[in-house]
């Protein structure tokens, strides 16, 4: 069915075209009655004064003299031509502003058509902002949960998983896009369609539940419970970032440098959320017991996204330390399996016919290497437990013999490892990260889940770590550590917490889509 707004306008333009064009038709009528009066008052027909009879009458009439010339014809020949033009110009100059105007209010007749570059720059805008309000709506429906329980947040549950398929489906589609899939440019711009329409679906889904939302986590509903919650949190975080600080240390002084890269600085940025969130709690609590219980919403929610970071943050160090014990233990028997799968290769050969003889030896051979190079590690200096899992993987991969046993759990341990690192770099630094990090670490997210896939999901997730740092040197930091911005606020911006869209930093971002999820904004004036 048509719109209204399709129906009207249109039909608008089209009598604006038809009064300018009875405009030029009165002065084209004007100009040729003008051109004509002269003609019409001068007649041999005319009537003149009789005059008496006589010689004397005769002998006194003058000589009748015709006063029109051709030069009395050009002044309105003149006007009658510019009237015309004029009209013309006009009629021209309307109609065309009537097809190609976009402004609101008139439907253009032919909208333009996106460029390739424009839609696939739509496209990665839409990826992010689809990506940004899942993670930001899954925070805090955390909070939500929390505080009314899971039956109660069901609906918004239902949502967010709904929002999360078609996320999924999207960065399917670009992964694919990435790899040359579709080769055609027309179903290649079809693709970007599909990811922008995906994304837009969606953000559809969680706006839908905005309203809803908002009025399950009203203030008035009761902000001191919602407070209590959130300061709750704050303390056992300011509790456990002290022992992640310890931890990290410990981890320092026993294993390699390249062990501990991948929450190098997280207690710091743990400690700068945790600022942050101490002064929007303030806030919220002063607001709060001032009477404008509405106006706590705003801080309440800066302060539970720094909370849910600081928290990521702290998790980091802790998962990162039992990995790497975890590593540790299964480093020997991974060699051990290891040797096993070298000693059947070697008399069996390779599974795969279709590998010569000599370029199995060579893999044979190259993975000797690899064993003996961690063996040595194994009796020298504090090393990487997790990279030297990843070293016997991927030399026994090739031999293609090794299905089952500890080998594969050790692949798995590695892969585990940095897709949670690389998932949690982009949460917390979600306002700086772009669409290629992100669909990187989408895939392998996904390639983590499936079977047999665990050394395409390490370097994937190492590949979207690396863009991700990438994305944030390049962004920087576009506030000073002065003032109020070293209370925590830039790096509130960098993640994401906060929308950047006023002077202060702007809103925090809540659950919902892109039309919501920066609904909390400062009332004006």
């Amino acid at each position: 069915m048509t719109s209204s707004l399709i129906r009207c306008r249109p039909r608008r333009a089209r009598s604006h075209i038809s009064v300018r064009a009875a405009h030029t038709v009165l002065g084209s009528v004007i100009g040729v009655v003008w051109l004509m009066f002269p003609w019409m008052t001068i007649s041999g027909q005319d009537p003149v004064p009789a005059a008496r009879a006589g010689p004397v009458a005769e002998a006194a009439a003058p000589p009748e003299r015709d006063e029109t010339s051709p030069v009395d014809l050009i002044l309105p020949l003149a006007v009658a031509a510019a009237a015309g033009v004029l009209a013309t110009y006009a009629y021209v100059r309307r109609t065309r502003r009537a097809r190609t105007r976009t402004t609101p209010g008139v439907v253009s007749a032919h909208p333009p058509v996106p460029t390739p570059a424009g839609l696939e720059r739509q496209a990665r805008t839409a990826l992010v902002v689809a990506d940004d309000s899942v993670r930001t709506s899954e925070e805090e429906l955390a909070f939500a949960q929390a505080r009314f329980g899971a039956e109660e947040v069901e609906p918004f549950t239902h949502a967010l998983a709904a929002a999360r398929t078609e996320l999924s489906a999207a960065f399917a589609i670009r992964r694919r896009y990435e790899q040359g899939v579709p080769a055609d440019d027309a179903a290649r711009r079809q693709a970007l369609v599909g990811i922008v329409g995906r994304c837009a679906e969606a953000g559809r889904r969680l706006d839908a539940e905005a309203e809803a939302f908002d009025q399950l986590r009203a203030p008035e509903r009761g902000v001191g419970a919602a407070l209590e919650i959130a300061e709750g949190r704050f303390r056992e975080l300011a509790g456990r970032t002290g022992a992640a600080e310890a931890t990290l240390a410990g981890l320092r002084a026993r294993y390699a440098s390249s062990a501990t890269a991948p929450v190098l600085g997280h207690s710091e940025q743990a400690k700068d959320r945790l600022v942050f969130a101490t002064a929007e709690l303030n806030r919220a609590r002063r607001t709060a017991d001032s009477g404008a219980v509405a106006q706590a919403a705003r801080p309440l929610r800066a302060a539970e996204g720094a909370i849910a970071q600081a928290g990521v943050f702290v998790r980091g160090v802790e998962r990162l330390s039992a990995e790497l014990a975890e590593a540790a233990k299964l480093v020997p028997a991974a060699l051990t399996g290891a040797e096993a799968e070298l000693a059947t290769a070697r008399g069996w050969g390779a599974p795969d016919a279709s590998v010569p003889v000599g370029e199995l030896h060579a893999r044979i051979r190259h993975a000797d290497v690899v064993l003996a190079a961690v063996r040595h590690e194994l009796t020298g200096a504090p090393y990487d437990p997790l990279d030297a899992l990843r070293r016997i993987a991927r030399a026994v991969e090739p031999l293609g013999v090794g299905r089952a046993g500890v080998v594969p759990v050790a692949a798995r341990l590695v892969a585990r490892s940095a897709v949670g690192g690389a998932a949690d770099f982009v949460s917390t630094h979600r306002g700086a990260v772009g669409a290629e990090a992100r669909t990187l670490l989408a895939e392998a997210e996904r390639l983590l889940a499936a079977r047999n896939e665990f050394a395409a999901a390490d370097g994937l997730a190492r590949q979207a770590r690396e863009s991700a740092e990438q994305d944030v040197r390049v962004h920087g930091n576009p506030y000073d550590a002065t003032g109020e911005q070293a209370g925590g606020a830039a790096g509130a911006l960098l993640g994401g917490i906060l929308l950047g869209e006023e002077a202060d930093g702007g809103p925090p971002a809540s659950f919902g889509g892109p039309g919501t999820r920066g609904r909390r904004r400062l009332p004006r004036g």
